[in-house]
């Protein structure tokens, strides 16, 4: 079963991500910030991680960088989930290295397919379809 970090400093969002993934299939690790990420990261290594992109500490943007610089996670599919939905705001998320950038509140169906189709991509079972 794919596992999913969620890092989300708002319970109400955490919770939400949280259910649709599970009604997907997939198991959830939640974190409430880039520290807690990292820190769940060290015992169990997501197969895709969903980013706020405003976080206490690092920002989501930041952790993205940090991930895809990461020879050990550069692979692991990155969603960035965010109020801040200009195309600006999805062009310099994208620019750090997300697979993908979805406006807040996420569309459950929405969600889900990308999360899914991020999935398959990292492990060699389709191409993404744009």
């Amino acid at each position: 079963m794919d596992i999913a970090l969620v890092v989300e400093d708002c319970l109400t969002e955490r919770e939400a991500i949280a259910s649709y993934l599970q009604q997907g299939g997939i198991s959830v690790l939640a974190a409430k910030s880039g520290e807690e990420a990292l820190e769940k990261m060290s015992d169990c290594k997501p197969d895709i991680i969903i980013l706020d992109v405003v976080l206490p500490g690092r920002s989501g943007f930041e952790l993205c960088r940090a991930l895809k610089a990461n020879p050990c996670t550069k692979s692991t599919p990155v969603i960035l989930c965010s109020r801040k939905g200009t195309d600006m705001d999805k062009f310099w998320g994208l620019k750090q290295g997300a697979d993908a950038y979805l406006p807040k509140p996420v569309v459950p169906e929405e969600f889900i397919r990308t999360v899914k189709q991020l999935l398959l991509v990292s492990h060699g079972e389709t191409t993404l379809m744009v």
